[in-house]
């Protein structure tokens, strides 16, 4: 089963992939995970990824998509994949449906967990962070005293990322970039969407439910 799974900032896309990739037992695929492992490894596509990214700048397509068939030729993935954070833009999905076709596959289902813009909002302004790095949230893992850190005792923060307007921003952005993705795959009869504003478990059975039909 192949799988490309989308989802706004705040979804929980995370936290499900994880359960998706260990119920399905299929690899899951992350731009930024392989990303991080070519320029770990050094490997001649890491330096070149690292030479973009060290700028500031995007990693163009060409070579994300070098880096893509590279990690889905592994045999890892000759059983199936979920995608994640792949792809973003039309010119992706089109050579994503070349890679696939030359290796004789096919996109099975395309999951878009769905979540109110004020419910996500609600969601990623109430994040609080430490700089041990543990994080809470004010309504769902608020910290046994507010405003200070359980293990270190350090003062939490708000990222200014998690700000409410900036949020909105974002949300703005990721619509732009992946409302295309959306009327695409929906036209192709792959889009299936997945309620988002429920709690971790229930989304995951909704989840479950919809890949029932592709074993």
């Amino acid at each position: 089963m192949n799988i490309i799974l989308l989802g706004p900032p705040g979804a929980g896309k995370g936290t499900q992939a994880k359960k998706i990739s260990e119920n399905c037992s299929l690899p899951h695929i992350s731009t930024g995970d392989i990303l991080r492992e070519n320029i770990s490894n050094n490997t001649p596509l890491g330096v070149k990824a690292k030479s973009y990214m060290s700028r500031g700048e995007l990693v163009p397509d060409e070579l994300l998509i070098t880096i893509i068939k590279e990690r889905l030729s592994r045999s890892d993935c000759s059983g199936g994949f979920m995608l994640d954070g792949y792809p973003r833009t039309i010119p992706q999905v089109d050579a994503l449906q070349m890679i696939l076709t030359e290796s004789g596959r096919k996109m099975d289902v395309v999951l878009n967990i769905d979540v109110d813009d004020e419910e996500l909002i609600k969601r990623l302004s109430g994040r609080r962070m430490c700089a041990c790095g543990t994080s809470y949230h004010v309504d769902f893992n608020p910290p046994e005293k507010e405003g200070f850190c359980d293990s270190c005792k350090g003062k939490l923060y708000q990222r200014e990322d998690d700000r409410a307007e900036a949020i909105r921003n974002r949300l703005i952005v990721y619509k732009k970039q992946t409302q295309p993705l959306i009327n695409y795959y929906t036209k192709k009869a792959l889009l299936r969407r997945i309620d988002g504003s429920k709690d971790i478990s229930a989304i995951f059975e909704g989840i479950k439910k919809v890949l029932e039909n592709y074993d």
